[in-house]
């Protein structure tokens, strides 16, 4: 993991292999560099003429954009990288925090991205507050994250970036060590979950996710219970059973209970967690089976959440509830027609085994309702209907109460994850009404993604708050890296969930 280090250190004299400055586009319409705050001493290096230097460099200040440029004489750092940050605030380009706190973090993901292999880069970026020195520590430690366990030398080319210095910060100031504090562990968690997510299905299964759970759970004081195939069958989770059916490794209902002893709220967060999704009897067709390792990506997002609400010592109770299973074509394995009893006493008739993320949330929303939590979150790449809907950066997010599902939208905002409030219409509903069972676990086709929520809120216990969140489309980005996100897993709705638990604390979410 990148070290992140605060240091009052003037960015001429430190010893370093690249200074990290900002750029941005002149708030004036025209087609002019800003020298964006904190890069101040690195521009008289160069007699004030920095921005006229990059220009000719080609640099425009676009958001990501990366030039890098000799470092002026006198420098100790042999580097200059200058990342654009978007347009130049209109209202005072002194202030830092005038840049949005997003193109911010992605600006240092995108620089820690661009620094791979190399050991120590100082980041002058905006720093107005404490609040900024979090948010760009965050992105530096997020861009720098490389996965290399299956490389022959343990390294995906360059190793990654092994130390960020933010230069304006201020080491014995109590909130700016807070901030970097929970930059760190937010980040170190959300990194073990893209972890999770790249591991292939060879090595991850629920099984071995199972004891993942429980190493750092004993690592960081949260209570783990977890129901094997013997359990689950004698509980009645026929859901998760169902789906884990047609596999050689047999499913698992893994619970994570973090607890304050100040708490005065309790949240429950449910995770799809299929390791990978073949579709079962009802295969994807070719073309649509290469990435489904990432089909567990709401599980780890719930597994980090956890861990990461532990770390920072919140004051709200936290529950996690993993739904493992392997979704895979045998002849024990569920099929179409088939009917399950669902751990809730509820019947469903299965018409399609591909729709099998909502067959194990079920089992685990019943089973977290039973707690009587304050609000239950689930967390699932569910269906390719929303990415039809949204693409492949939003999630879409889906309630039983317009107030809560407009918090969920706000805070993902907050700590820059795309998301969009979308309804659950009544007139879906009759579309699952089954002649065999009390539901079936298809509706129609229109509108999946809605129906698909229709299906969760079924299992949810009544006069409980409950989101859902389908993160199909920026769970695993397939495309080239990008700000501070990588190429593979994500670790989307992670920030979202700590964001909740952090606000749930503090008495601002209901």
């Amino acid at each position: 993991m990148t070290a992140l280090t605060l240091s009052t250190a003037a960015a001429s004299g430190l010893r370093a292999d690249a200074i990290v400055v900002g750029v941005a586009k002149s708030p004036k319409g025209d087609k002019g560099l800003v020298v964006a705050p904190g890069a101040e001493a690195v521009d008289k290096g160069y007699d004030g003429r920095l921005a006229a230097v990059l220009e000719t460099l080609g640099a425009s200040g676009a958001e990501g954009e990366v030039t890098k440029l000799p470092a002026p004489s006198g420098f100790k750092a042999p580097v200059v990288v200058a990342v654009g940050l978007g347009a130049a605030p209109e209202d005072g380009q002194d202030k830092g925090a005038a840049f949005d706190a997003e193109a911010l973090r992605r600006a240092a993901g995108a620089a820690a991205r661009a620094l791979a292999g190399a050991k120590k880069a100082a980041f002058a970026l905006p720093i107005a507050d404490a609040a900024d020195a979090g948010t760009i520590g965050e992105g530096a430690l997020l861009g720098a994250y490389s996965f290399d366990a299956y490389k022959e030398n343990g390294k995906n080319g360059k190793a990654p970036l092994a130390e960020v210095v933010l230069l304006g910060g201020k080491p014995r100031d109590k909130a700016f060590k807070a901030a970097v504090d929970r930059a760190v562990a937010v980040t170190e968690e959300l990194n073990r979950a893209r972890d999770l997510i790249n591991t292939p299905p060879n090595d991850l299964n629920p099984e071995s996710f199972a004891a993942v759970a429980q190493a750092a759970a004993k690592e960081h004081g949260i209570k783990v219970q977890v129901l094997d195939e013997k359990a689950l069958t004698k509980g009645g989770y026929g859901g998760i059973l169902g789906v884990g059916a047609g596999s050689a490794a047999a499913p698992r209902l893994v619970k994570l209970s973090y607890t304050s002893s100040k708490a005065k709220k309790h949240l429950a967060f449910v995770g799809k967690g299929i390791t990978y999704d073949s579709g079962g009897i009802s295969l994807k067709p070719a073309g649509h089976n290469e990435t489904m390792k990432c089909d567990m990506s709401g599980a780890a997002a719930v597994f980090a959440a956890v861990v990461a609400a532990a770390r920072l010592g919140l004051e709200v109770n936290v529950t996690g509830w993993l739904a493992l299973a392997e979704n895979m074509p045998s002849g024990t394995a569920t099929r179409p027609g088939d009917v399950l009893r669902m751990y809730s006493g509820k019947t469903v008739e299965v018409l399609n085994t591909d729709a099998e993320g909502r067959l194990v949330l079920a089992d685990a929303l019943w089973a977290a309702s039973e707690e009587k939590p304050d609000a239950i979150v689930d967390v699932a790449t569910l269906t390719g209907a929303m990415m039809l809907a949204l693409g492949n950066r939003l999630f879409g997010v889906m309630a039983n109460d317009d107030a809560f599902r407009t918090a969920i939208v706000e805070a993902a905002e907050e700590v820059g994850e795309d998301s969009w409030p979308m309804p659950l219409p009544e007139h879906l509903r009759k579309g699952m009404d089954s002649p065999t069972a009390d539901i079936a676990n298809m509706g129609e086709r229109m509108g999946g993604g809605l129906v698909a929520g229709l299906f969760l809120r079924e299992f949810v216990g009544e006069g409980i708050t409950w989101a859902h969140l389908d993160i199909a489309g920026p769970a695993f980005n397939e495309a080239a890296p990008f700000g501070y996100t990588p190429k593979g897993g994500t670790g989307t709705a992670v920030r979202t969930l700590v964001r909740l638990a952090e606000l749930t604390a503090a008495g601002d979410l209901g």
